[in-house]
């Protein structure tokens, strides 16, 4: 008699949303409803004060018609940010920001309930992580001045806690398998201007960073790459994804050429589009009909990944709905305790590891297994998936 494989649950997080794979079943989203409060809220504000506006001609120049917006409650900026599983079945972490809030919440039972853990108005963190053996969560704690520092949240206790400092930006932290408390993760250096602005970031590498003593120790760092989304198994081989470093802060004499001849045409552009603006605001119509909802959807086909902007790759065919939306440079690596280090896929953006071998990863627009066996599986196509996740059974 054969016995059937178990159903796999997997969470992604895509175009802000939370969505939810089991087995072979349909994907769905989960909803936030928290993020659904703080809607109904800012509807029955603007409710209340609408008198306020009412008749009122400069009410044509308040912040959501400024803005190209209604002044409805759904377009309350409000967006998921990270999300990630937790040690309890069917349980899952996310990161949610509206404006300058941010908030930390918990689902159960694949979003049959909702808790909130934490919130915040001056405080942003992303890339969540859970460790499952004690419960504690790292993440990621950005800053205004272009910096990230790794934080942790212990189990069963209120407050946020940050562990790095530096003019550094350090992210996508995951706890370390076995015994005592190490953080793996990404760091890289911060690059500002002669005024002390943020310029740019340099390659990143992969730290460990030892909880108890605070010793940090490099695992991996080159000049040429970026490596990124570090996690170790429980037999301590270190997964990774490695990209080609783009060096932004580089002078290209030939583009500072190209920017001065382009810069009249740029301006007269500039002027179009304000002019565009009004004319669509008073009248209802633009001045051209270029673009359209395709041009809409082209700005919409971008989203940052590990410190830098991705946008859409072109698919080679319209058929080609998982082509991968980063390049296949930016490879997923093994490197094991004694070996050589192998690649083990290309065009890869997340992945996430299985407590026995199994691997998902994304390129962006589909979700794929890696099986211990080395065997390869397409399980679904979605677009820009940013975040992919196994959900504890």
């Amino acid at each position: 008699m054969s016995v059937e494989p178990p159903k796999l649950t997997i969470a992604y997080l895509a175009q802000g949303r939370i969505r939810v794979r089991t087995g072979n079943e349909p994907p769905r989203t989960i909803d936030s409803v928290f993020g659904n409060s703080i809607r109904e809220k800012a509807v029955r504000a603007q409710q209340r004060h609408s008198w306020k506006s009412a008749g009122n001609e400069g009410a044509l120049f308040s912040g959501a018609v400024l803005w190209g917006k209604a002044a409805r409650g759904g377009d309350i900026p409000l967006v998921i940010t990270s999300i990630c599983s937790s040690r309890e079945a069917g349980g899952l972490f996310y990161s949610l920001e509206s404006g300058s809030l941010c908030a930390l919440l918990e689902v159960t039972q694949l979003g049959a309930e909702e808790r909130r853990l934490w919130n915040d108005n001056r405080t942003q963190i992303r890339h969540i992580s859970v460790s499952r053996a004690t419960g504690d969560m790292v993440f990621s704690v950005l800053h205004e001045n272009g910096t990230a520092n790794i934080g942790v949240k212990i189990h069963g206790e209120g407050g946020l806690k940050e562990l790095t400092e530096g003019d550094s930006f350090d992210t996508a932290p995951r706890w370390r398998p076995g015994d005592g408390q190490k953080i793996v993760f990404q760091s890289a250096g911060v690059g500002r201007n002669d005024r002390g602005q943020f310029w740019s970031l340099g390659p990143f590498s992969l730290q460990q960073l030892d909880v108890g003593s605070g010793e940090m120790t490099t695992l991996l760092e080159n000049p040429k790459y970026d490596y990124l989304a570090p996690q170790i198994a429980e037999d301590g081989r270190l997964f990774y994804i490695r990209r080609p470093y783009a060096e932004h802060a580089r002078i290209n004499p030939l583009r500072v050429l190209k920017d001065i001849v382009l810069f009249p045409f740029r301006l007269l552009y500039a002027i179009f589009q304000f002019l565009n603006f009004f004319s669509a605001m008073f009248t209802g119509k633009k001045l051209t009909t270029s673009g359209g909802p395709k041009g809409q959807d082209m700005d919409m086909k971008q989203m940052m990944i590990w410190g830098n902007l991705v946008r859409a790759r072109q698919p080679n065919r319209v058929d080609d709905e998982d082509a991968d939306l980063v390049p296949k440079s930016w490879e997923l690596r093994c490197r094991p305790a004694y070996g050589d280090t192998r690649t083990l896929a290309g065009g890869v953006l997340a992945y996430d590891l299985a407590p026995d071998g199994t691997i998902v990863y994304t390129n962006g627009n589909a979700i794929f297994l890696l099986h211990p066996d080395g065997r390869k599986e397409k399980i679904l196509n979605e677009y820009m998936i940013q975040q992919v996740f196994f959900v504890a059974e």
